[in-house]
Parts: C-alpha cells; sequence; structure tokens
C-alpha cells in the first residue's frame, strides 16, 4: 500500500504540469456533450483549416499562455472537441488517414515517409495502395458536386490522382469555384511545423499568402525559392509575446535557457498561425459564406517538441479539434467523445448526407449517418526517417495501453532531423553528463518493457507504467485484447519487414503497378470511357479547338457529350499504382 501512495504522489506532481491532456473549465464552455440534431443546410460548405504539429498549447484548451483571438472565438462560436487523436505522431501517415478513412498500417502508409530514405535501405520508394474501391474524400465530394481545393501541403504517402482537387496549389480557394457551387476547401498553416523551432528563428515567408489568399498575383520574398528554407530573420519576424516570459516546461524536458527559448518559437509561431488563420476566415465572412460552412479547425497530429512529435504517446497523437456550425449551433459547448483521424471521410460523407463507404474503417461522428461514439482509438509508429521502430497502441477515455514489438531497441531514435531542435541537442547533451531527472531519462533507456498501461487521467504525461500493478491486471488484459482484435481486423502485421510490404502491395512484383491506358468508345458524340485495372479513378478534359486547355480534370462518372470541333484527353490513376497515359480523342 505505501507503494502505491508514493506512486500516487509522483503521478500527482506530473498532473501539475499537464497542458495537453485536460482542458480547464472556463466560463464560456459547459462540459455537456451538445445534444439534438445539427439542422445544417442540405450541402453546407465545409472549411478544414490544418495547422501542424498542433499539441493543446492554446487558452480553448486550457493553456492560457498565449492569446489567440481568432481560434478563441471559433471555439466560442462553435464546438471544441477535447479527445481528437491521429493514428500516428508524424504527418504523412496520419494525412493517409484523413484522405481515406484507412488505418495507415492497413494500407502500406504507417512509413515515414514510402518515398523517401528507401534508397539507403536498399529499397525502392513506393506508395500505399488501399483497395481498389479507396478513394480520397475529396474526389467523393466532387463526384456530389463540389468544387475541392487544396491549399497546399498534401503528404498522402501517395500520389494523390488528378481527379482528387479542382486545384491543390498555394493559390487554391474557393473563390475560383462556379457561382452557387458548394466547396471543400483544405487551407493548411505550416508555421507551427517543428522546424519552426530551428535556429536561425523566423517565419516562412511562402505563409505570408495566407494574407492575400485569392490574390493569383501575389508573390512572397524569394519565390520559387525552398518554402521550409526560405524564412524571415528573427529581427523581421513578428514578436506576438515576450521572449522573457516564464513557460511552463513539460516534466519530461529540462527546464533552462535552451527549452525556454524553445518554448517561445513554439507559442511565438501559434500565435503567427492564430493570426493567419484570422485572415482567412475574414475572407469568409467577407464572401457572406460564414453562416452555410462548417469550420474545422485541427492539428495534423501532436505537438513539436521532443518526446511529443512521433512519439505514441498522447502529447504526439492527441491535437485541438474545434468546429463552428452555421448560426453558431450548439456554441461553447465541449463533446468529449473519442475521435480518430480515420473517423473525419466518413463524417464529412454524413454531414453532406451520403452514406460512409464500406471500406473505410473509420465511423462518423456527425450528420445524418450516426454511429454510436466509439470505445477507442489506435495508433502505430514505424519507421520515421532513417530509423525504425514497432509499436502499437490502443486507448480508450481513461487508459492507454502499448505493445513494444522490439523491447530490446531503446525508445530514442536518433533522427537527424529531430536533432535540429536546440531542445533536442540541449537532452543528448544532459542525458550525456548524465543530468537529466528520472522523468526526463526514460526517453532515454536502452531498453522498452514489452508492454505499457497508463492511466492518462492521472498521468496524462504517461511517465508512471502500470503493466505490473495488480489492481490493473483486468484493464491491461481488456486493452491487450481489443489490440488484438484490431490488428486482425484492418490486417496489419506489425512484425512484417519493410521489404515484404512493398512484396505485398506490390504483388511480388519487382516494380510498382502501372494503371492501364483507358478504353475510350465514342458513339454518336456520346464518350463511355473505362479502365481495366480495377479501382482506377478516371480524369477526362475537353478542349475546344484553338483554346487554352483547361486545368481542372473532370471526374469521369458517366458516358459524357462531345460537341464538334472538340478534343478529349483522358487519362486513369488508381491510388497506389503510377497514372496511366493520356489517350486523346477528337
Amino acid at each position: 500500500m505505501k507503494k502505491l501512495k508514493v506512486l500516487t504522489v509522483s503521478i500527482l506532481i506530473s498532473l501539475f504540469f499537464c497542458q495537453a491532456c485536460q482542458i480547464k473549465s472556463t466560463s464560456n464552455h459547459t462540459a455537456e456533450r451538445p445534444k439534438g440534431g445539427l439542422n445544417l443546410p442540405k450541402k453546407p460548405n465545409i472549411l478544414w483549416l490544418v495547422t501542424e504539429d498542433m499539441g493543446a498549447y492554446i487558452p480553448s484548451f486550457g493553456d492560457s499562455t498565449i492569446v489567440t483571438p481568432n481560434l478563441s472565438r471559433l471555439a466560442s462560436e462553435g464546438v471544441i472537441y477535447p479527445n481528437l487523436y491521429s493514428t500516428s505522431g508524424v504527418c504523412a501517415p496520419s494525412r493517409a488517414a484523413i484522405a481515406t478513412g484507412m488505418y495507415p498500417s492497413s494500407i502500406g502508409a504507417n512509413h515515414m515517409r514510402t518515398n523517401s530514405y528507401t534508397k539507403e535501405r536498399g529499397l525502392p520508394a513506393y506508395e500505399a495502395v488501399p483497395p481498389p474501391e479507396a478513394k480520397m474524400i475529396s474526389e467523393l465530394l466532387r463526384k456530389q458536386g463540389y468544387y475541392c481545393t487544396n491549399n497546399y501541403k498534401t503528404d498522402y504517402q501517395f500520389k494523390a490522382p488528378v481527379t482528387a482537387w479542382d486545384e491543390s496549389s498555394p493559390y487554391a480557394h474557393w473563390r475560383n469555384r462556379e457561382a452557387h457551387q458548394p466547396f471543400f476547401s483544405v487551407i493548411n498553416f505550416t508555421e507551427t511545423h517543428e522546424s519552426g523551432l530551428f535556429e536561425p528563428y523566423g517565419f516562412r515567408e511562402i505563409e505570408t499568402r495566407h494574407y492575400a489568399l485569392g490574390n493569383r498575383d501575389y508573390k512572397w520574398k524569394n519565390f520559387g525559392t525552398s518554402h521550409a528554407n526560405n524564412r524571415m530573420a528573427e529581427k523581421e519576424t513578428k514578436i506576438h509575446l515576450s521572449p522573457d516570459t516564464k513557460f511552463k516546461v513539460p516534466p519530461y524536458l529540462p527546464d533552462n535557457e535552451v527549452v525556454q527559448r524553445d518554448m517561445w518559437k513554439l507559442y511565438n509561431n501559434i500565435a503567427e498561425m492564430d493570426q493567419q488563420v484570422g485572415a482567412v476566415l475574414k475572407q469568409l465572412e467577407d464572401d457572406g459564406l460564414l453562416e452555410n460552412t462548417i469550420v474545422f479547425f485541427y492539428g495534423d497530429h501532436g505537438g513539436p517538441l521532443p518526446r511529443e512529435k512521433r512519439l505514441i504517446y498522447d502529447s504526439g497523437l492527441n491535437t485541438p479539434m474545434i468546429i463552428r456550425f452555421p448560426n453558431k449551433i450548439q456554441a461553447g459547448t465541449i463533446d468529449d467523445q473519442l475521435i480518430s483521424f480515420v473517423d473525419f471521410a466518413p463524417t464529412l460523407l454524413s454531414l453532406i448526407g451520403e452514406a460512409p463507404k464500406p471500406y473505410m474503417q473509420g465511423q462518423n461522428f456527425l450528420g445524418l449517418h450516426g454511429t454510436k461514439e466509439r470505445d477507442y482509438i489506435y495508433a502505430a509508429a514505424d519507421r520515421f526517417d532513417a530509423e525504425t521502430d514497432v509499436i502499437r497502441a490502443v486507448r480508450d477515455k481513461q487508459f492507454k495501453y502499448i505493445r513494444n514489438y522490439r523491447p530490446m531497441q531503446g525508445y530514442y531514435l536518433p533522427i537527424t532531423y529531430r536533432e535540429r531542435i536546440p531542445s533536442m541537442q540541449e537532452l543528448l547533451r544532459l542525458q550525456a553528463e548524465g543530468k537529466l531527472n528520472k522523468y526526463q531519462k526514460q526517453w532515454f533507456r536502452n531498453h522498452k518493457p514489452t508492454e505499457e498501461l497508463f492511466d492518462c487521467a492521472i498521468d496524462p504525461h504517461e511517465l508512471n507504467n502500470l503493466v505490473d500493478q495488480p489492481e490493473y491486471q483486468e484493464k491491461l488484459k481488456l486493452l491487450r485484447s481489443e489490440m488484438d482484435k484490431w490488428l486482425t481486423t484492418i490486417g496489419d502485421n506489425p512484425s512484417l519487414p519493410e521489404a515484404k510490404l512493398i512484396q505485398k502491395l506490390w504483388k511480388n512484383k519487382d516494380i510498382q503497378p502501372v494503371t492501364l491506358d483507358p478504353i475510350v468508345h465514342e458513339n454518336n458524340g456520346k464518350v463511355t470511357i473505362t479502365c481495366n485495372t480495377k479501382g482506377a479513378s478516371i480524369a477526362f478534359k475537353k478542349i475546344k479547338i484553338g483554346e487554352k486547355t483547361p486545368k481542372t480534370w473532370e471526374v469521369y462518372q458517366s458516358p459524357i457529350h462531345l460537341p464538334a470541333q472538340t478534343q478529349l484527353i483522358v487519362k486513369a490513376h488508381r491510388i497506389g499504382f503510377q497514372p496511366s497515359g493520356i489517350v486523346q480523342i477528337q
């Protein structure tokens, strides 16, 4: 009993530092889940505001370090979702889940990335290969008449078919659609990315585009150079809060000048992102579209700091989400249900009155085609750049179960990119000098337990493994069984080497499969198009003789009329395959 009391005290001490997992109650928000129907427009506009590497570092989620007037307004007029979890602690696998509604480890999308750090390992670059019926959610919305844009990050672990977007570029905007056409627009914000902690510090020049969205003549400074490396000097970078602010540091990091400066950069980046979000929302409001648009704000996974990004702890998976519905429906409420990134695709379909697709592994949490709330979220970690681990996790509302498939391998992976963060360099220095405390040293253990169990309600930073505590054995068995069930259901074999995974995706061939050329049949001006590659999306453009080729590929769904003096170009593409060649008919 004495041992249990000591454990409880240490857990409560770690709770003092909690920022990411607990929402503080405020007078503006009730802890009650929204009740009743949404009464939405039949085909509402949908706007996604997606930032990178985002923990719960904003006032609406309990952290009042900085002021975020635009996100705070969005939260006061919308619904807060504190229990959104990515499927991975890093962007590309998570974005694959968002785009398809499928778990990355079920479609070959979980290694970060499929097209990088493979040559060094004697492997070919490859792409995730979902089942043939799978389509990107944006293509499914295009088929329902939506104008779909992405501005501008992709990173899906596969090349997006040309059928995916009406436009995907730094200039993509809902303003380019046809009059009265509903839209699905994704605006990505990269200022909060972990590279924003690198030295020399400065905002990305390309992010200034948010203040001029819709203006195709706008050119940011050093236009045409690397987006990631084209940064302002620190003296040119806006200071949103004093660098002398004393920041609360999570217990897994040391509290010194180096880490304090990284904390300042983190919050300064979030404050700038908030201003960019405000600029986009003002455009929506100026266009008279705010009250006919469902606005989502969320991050692509957890925070950017060491022991956050890439990790399967909540610090790497949990990210804030706010949804503002037209006319402020259910404003000022909190919905605490568990939500996974695989739930986004079926939920979008449900919001526009369409049933989720059978292949989707997520479940909708809003809209007409309601399902019961999920009991668990799941996550996976495999290769990150040049370093590989194999970890799986399942979490209910209180407990997290982690299974380590390489227990004799240490937790810490020497990822070159991450080691550019000053805090990471400081952790490594202090580790070498033996100056880290017991919590900070955990990440640098030279081996891992095969299983871990955490009570996230009282141990939000997952520092106290309960797997050997007798009173938690029933919960351990339950979550262990749930893990096995999930792996079997989605067909995830964590022990499968990446080389064998590629063979499986490519059906034991040595090269990436190629989408067959589409077959075009023309009869009295009616054109029918087919493709013998199962599941291939078919795109076409009509080009009037003497006129410019349209920029946008249309999605083929049914026979099309081809007027006189018009040329037709067609291509096909199954996700994960190379696209077909272009077929022309005149």
